[in-house]
């Protein structure tokens, strides 16, 4: 096989979610026994571990998608009463089933390469084996900041106009 060669999609016909090709699951920690705290600085101690799971940049050669089961620890401070998780900020952002590699790739396809959000949605799949909804990378993309609305003739964006004829309390 070399490159430029077609390759059929693998799933390309499926109908049950059941029989697409399953997640490899790779595992990582982010186990500490203490960690300084955000608030005050003072070492905090672990008094729990949990776990979460992201989506990451599959492998299309294999067909299989990504999965990567973060370990980390919570911990507690003794000090201020502060609880907080090991930072996961590498990995993914706050709340986030993706890892940001995922994010930063669908932004980059919609922002640098104008890519609509459900082409975007339809190549990482695709190319990745990584399944985001195209109204999660639309979301991401507003939340960067990056895309805007096209101006109209006369230099204003709608969205921008409506909201300037708003009346605070209305």
């Amino acid at each position: 096989m070399g490159p430029g060669e077609y390759v059929p999609d693998a799933p390309e016909g499926i109908t049950k979610v059941e029989d697409l090709p399953k997640a490899r699951v790779k595992r990582h920690s982010r186990c500490f026994r203490s960690r300084p705290c955000p608030r005050c600085g003072q070492g905090a101690g672990r008094y729990a571990f949990d776990t979460r799971t992201l989506h990451d940049l599959g492998n299309p050669r294999t067909g299989r998608p990504l999965d990567l089961l973060v370990t980390f620890s919570r911990h507690h401070c003794r000090a201020c009463g502060c609880y907080f998780a090991a930072d996961l900020g590498e990995l993914a952002r706050p709340k986030c089933h993706y890892t940001t590699r995922v994010q930063d790739l669908a932004v980059r396809l919609v922002v640098e390469d104008g890519w609509p959000y459900r082409t975007a949605s339809w190549h990482l799949w695709r190319d990745h084996r990584v399944f985001v909804p195209f109204a999660t990378i639309q979301n991401w993309v507003e939340a960067a900041g990056e895309k805007k609305m096209c101006p109209d003739a006369d230099g204003v964006s709608g969205r921008g106009a409506a909201r300037l004829q708003r009346l605070p309390g209305r």
